[in-house]
């Protein structure tokens, strides 16, 4: 776990803006330059400089480590993806949705994104036999478009195409993991959330690092749709703004961290 940025020996008033602004561990904010922590927090570069170096000096985690370009590569390569099974799409992507990473799904009304991020809660739990990562889902609903009936169909037709696999290949390790891949245990792995407004949304997600630390098979987290609530519930486009990019910054994070997928639509 990373030490929270409120452990820290840092003055009062400094400390409160800091995590206000959504730097609650070290990994949040060592890696950000002096003006880039005074401007999200609203405090000078003086102080800013004096609580980043209090914080990279006294961090259990905050050794800043030096890679070369290559090993970056390589760790970004190992993290693997989320295959959908639609090889066109694979093919995009570099393989599938990547871990550790956000995709944001983008398009006009009506045109697909929430089919999209519910077949994406289905695939994520592909058993690894088949190039999947048996993975759980947590999903945010902010639009109320979520429907179980349409999730279904979606995991049914999943199911069927993995078992005509195990039919045409007769491998042992695909016939045990059908045993498990059924509709019923996809839907029991879907942890399901509605957000009514934007500051639900915001608890949610500054809660989520504690449901993860419960749930380490999550793989996929959805946000469908990340923009909606902020758009229609929040008229003051500068704390819009501030807001937007301290949700983002924290959904990095926890992709980082945890090496699973953020998938959001707008």
């Amino acid at each position: 776990m990373q030490r929270e940025v409120g452990s820290f020996p840092i003055a009062p008033s400094i400390r409160a803006r800091l995590v206000a602004a959504g730097f609650h561990t070290v990994q949040d904010v060592i890696e950000l330059a002096v003006s880039e922590v005074a401007g999200e927090a609203g405090i000078s570069e003086e102080a800013a400089q004096e609580a980043l170096q209090i914080l990279q000096g006294q961090g259990n985690d905050s050794q800043i480590l030096k890679h070369t370009a290559l090993e970056l590569l390589e760790q970004e390569q190992a993290q693997g993806c989320i295959i959908t099974f639609c090889s066109a799409l694979d093919e995009i992507l570099g393989g599938g949705v990547p871990l550790g990473k956000i995709t944001e799904i983008c398009g006009p009304p009506g045109v697909g994104k929430t089919q999209l991020c519910m077949q994406l809660a289905v695939d994520v739990q592909i058993p690894e036999c088949f190039g999947g990562n048996d993975g759980e889902t947590v999903y945010f609903d902010t639009e109320s478009s979520f429907r179980v009936e349409r999730l279904v169909e979606i995991a049914n037709a999943c199911v069927l195409h993995c078992s005509l696999i195990t039919q045409a290949h007769q491998e042992e390790g695909h016939r045990l993991a059908m045993q498990r891949f059924t509709v019923n245990n996809i839907l029991s792995q879907i942890y399901y959330f509605c957000c009514q407004d934007y500051i639900e949304l915001l608890a949610h997600i500054h809660t989520l690092p504690d449901f993860l630390a419960q749930h380490v098979k999550v793989k996929l987290v959805v946000i469908d749709s990340l923009a909606y609530t902020f758009r229609h519930d929040l008229e003051d486009l500068s704390l819009r703004t501030r807001l937007l990019n301290t949700l983002a910054r924290q959904l990095i994070s926890i992709a980082t961290h945890r090496k699973l997928a953020v998938s959001t639509s707008l």
